[in-house]
C-alpha cells in the first residue's frame, strides 16, 4: 500500500427524498492516476465536487492526506472549464491566479509549456478547439502547485488526436510532477490506457475496485493452466518463449495470447510436469465493463 492522499468513508448524498450516494468508501493513494468509471448519472461528478468541496455529504466524510488549508492544493475541472472566451490562454490562468487569492509569477509560462499552449499568444481562447480549451482548463486547475488533480470526463466529445493529448498531458503531469489524478469518465477503453487503478460505479455504489492490470488482461486471449509445479511450469515456459503469469493462483499459470495447446501439453510432460486441468479463454474489454455495470457501455 502507497501513502494515503485521500480518503472517502461511507458518503452519502441525497437532494430531498432522492438518494445520489449510497456509503461511498475508497482510498486513493499518492501518485495513483484513480479512475472513476461509470454510466451518465451513476454518481461520478457528485463524488468529485464532494471532494473538491463544492458540495456537502448529507453523511460521511472526506479525508485527505495533506494540507486542504493550502491554496491551490487542489486543482478541479468539474464539467464545463471555467474560461473567459475573450482572453488569451495566458490572461485566464493569470485570473486563475487572482481568483485563488495567489500571486501571479513566471509559473504561468511553465504551465503553458506544459500544457502545449505555450505558442498561442493572444489568441482568444473563443478560437480555441475543443481539445485546447480542455487543455486550458487542466492548465487553470494546475495553477497554485496541487497535489491533487480532479477531473470529470476531460476527454468527453474530444475527437482522437484531441483525445491523445489530454492523455499524454495527464501521464507526464503524473509522472513528471507526482500529482495525483482522479478521473471520471464513461468509456473504459480511453480510461485503460491512463489510469493505474478504477472504481466502477453504478447506481450511486462502488460496486467493484481493480488494478490496471485487471484492466489490461479483460481483453485478450488466455490459456489458464492447472498444475502440481505451477512455478516450475511457468519458468518452463517462458524460457521457450511463453509469457506467462502465475498472480491469479498458486497453482495455475496463465499464459497470455495465442498458443498452441498440444506443444504445451507435450512440452509440460517431456519436462516431466503434469497439468491437471486446461482451459482457454477469450475476454474483451467492453463485456468486462457491462459484466460489471450492466448497460449500455456508452450510456
Amino acid at each position: 500500500m502507497g501513502e494515503m492522499i485521500l480518503k472517502a468513508t461511507g458518503l452519502c448524498k441525497d437532494y430531498g427524498k432522492k438518494s445520489v450516494l449510497h456509503n461511498v468508501d475508497f482510498t486513493i493513494n499518492k501518485g495513483d492516476i484513480y479512475g472513476l468509471v461509470g454510466k451518465n448519472g451513476a454518481g461520478k461528478t457528485t463524488i468529485m465536487r464532494i471532494i473538491t468541496a463544492l458540495q456537502v455529504p448529507t453523511k460521511g466524510e472526506v479525508e485527505y492526506g495533506f494540507d486542504r488549508s493550502r491554496l491551490g492544493s487542489v486543482g478541479a475541472l468539474v464539467e464545463l472549464p471555467s474560461i473567459y472566451s475573450n482572453m488569451s490562454a495566458e490572461e485566464n490562468i493569470r485570473f486563475q491566479y487572482l481568483n485563488l487569492g495567489l500571486k501571479a509569477d513566471d509559473s504561468i509560462k511553465e504551465i503553458l509549456k506544459l500544457v502545449g499552449l505555450d505558442n498561442t499568444g493572444n489568441k482568444h481562447a473563443g478560437k480555441f478547439s475543443l481539445g485546447m480549451r480542455q487543455r486550458l482548463g487542466i492548465a487553470m486547475a494546475m495553477v497554485g502547485d496541487p497535489e491533487v488533480l480532479i477531473l470529470d470526463e476531460p476527454i468527453n466529445g474530444l475527437d482522437p488526436q484531441g483525445i491523445i493529448g489530454v492523455r499524454d498531458l495527464l501521464i507526464r503531469l503524473n509522472r513528471e510532477k507526482g500529482i495525483t489524478i482522479i478521473i471520471s469518465s464513461h468509456i473504459l477503453s480511453e480510461l485503460s490506457k491512463l489510469a493505474t487503478r478504477f472504481a466502477f460505479i453504478d447506481g450511486g455504489k462502488i460496486i467493484r475496485e481493480c488494478s490496471s492490470y485487471d484492466i489490461e488482461h479483460a481483453g485478450e486471449k488466455l490459456m489458464i493452466i492447472t498444475s502440481t509445479d505451477a512455478d516450475g511450469l511457468s519458468a518452463l515456459l517462458n524460457s521457450n518463449g511463453y509469457n506467462t503469469e502465475t498472480v491469479s493462483n498458486p497453482d495455475k499459470v496463465t499464459i497470455h495470447g495465442e498458443v498452441d495447446i498440444t506443444d504445451v501439453c507435450i512440452l509440460s510432460r517431456d519436462n516431466g510436469i503434469k497439468i491437471t486441468d486446461l482451459k482457454t479463454v477469450e475476454t474483451d474489454l467492453e463485456e468486462f465493463y457491462v459484466e460489471i455495470v450492466g448497460g449500455n457501455h456508452n450510456a
